[in-house]
């Protein structure tokens, strides 16, 4: 039996999410049995400013400038900002690496060669990586589909810095009426410190259907990213999905 760890790279260090994948990695599961060893390693943590150390906790700090100097690692998860995106896919393409990426919008252009780099190397994008947003998603294209010629609003609400609009996981919901159906129309709200709220509302005449998830701690996505990583890690070339991983999905 392999107990090696995975190797992870984390793109993004210093942001919110970067922060609690570096924090949750670090973790050893509380079902696991002891003295189990960490499923994960991180080699690399890598920040958009040069680090104040350059090991904390054990853990390599990198400045993104210094990206191409990161150790050898099996997959890179990276939550950066769209004008750090293109160096991690192209590393993890140049070096045959899994790359799980939640950074949200991507230009046109991103979003090519990401497909692109999809025929080299296994590839995850998601817009969340909650397990609760996955199966919304599911439900939300049955819905659709169930409900022809009904109006379709998603309504996304997240903390005052956050600063794509809509988010990424509302577009990521659209495409999922879309494909029952539907046509979307989209509502972003900017409000203190909120994690993340999305409301897919299918209303008729008369009547009105609500779906709904509330993330209240980062913590999820982030777990669900380290779950994709090794989901991902040893698969071939692909552009994959959180319910494909997840629950065998397309």
């Amino acid at each position: 039996m392999n107990t090696k760890p995975l190797r992870i790279l984390i793109h993004g260090a210093s942001g919110r999410m970067g922060q609690a994948v570096l924090r949750l990695a670090a973790d050893v599961p509380a079902h696991a049995p002891a003295p189990a060893p960490a499923p994960w390693q991180v080699v690399a943590a890598v920040t958009r400013r040069a680090p104040t150390q350059r090991v904390v906790d054990g853990v390599p700090h990198f400045a993104a400038a210094e990206l191409a100097a990161a150790p050898e690692f099996d997959v890179a998860i990276d939550f950066s900002l769209p004008e750090g995106f293109d160096p991690v896919l192209a590393l993890c393409a140049e070096r045959g690496r899994a790359l799980v990426s939640g950074t949200t919008g991507l230009d046109a252009d991103q979003r090519g060669a990401l497909e692109a780099a999809a025929r080299v190397i296994p590839l995850l994008w998601a817009s969340n990586f909650s397990v609760g947003v996955a199966v919304l998603n599911e439900l939300v294209e049955r819905a659709a589909c169930a409900l022809p010629g009904w109006d379709c609003d998603i309504v996304e609400s997240h903390h005052v810095h956050k600063k794509d609009a809509p988010s990424g996981t509302a577009l990521t919901l659209g495409e999922s009426a879309r494909q029952g159906g539907a046509q979307p129309r989209y509502a972003s709200l900017r409000a203190g410190d909120i994690v993340g709220e999305h409301l897919v509302q299918f209303a008729g005449q008369g009547e009105r259907v609500e779906l709904v998830h509330r993330a209240t701690n980062r913590d999820i996505f982030a777990r669900g990213a380290l779950q994709a990583a090794s989901r991902l890690h040893g698969r071939g070339p692909g552009l994959y999905t959180m319910r494909g991983l997840l629950f065998g999905a397309g």
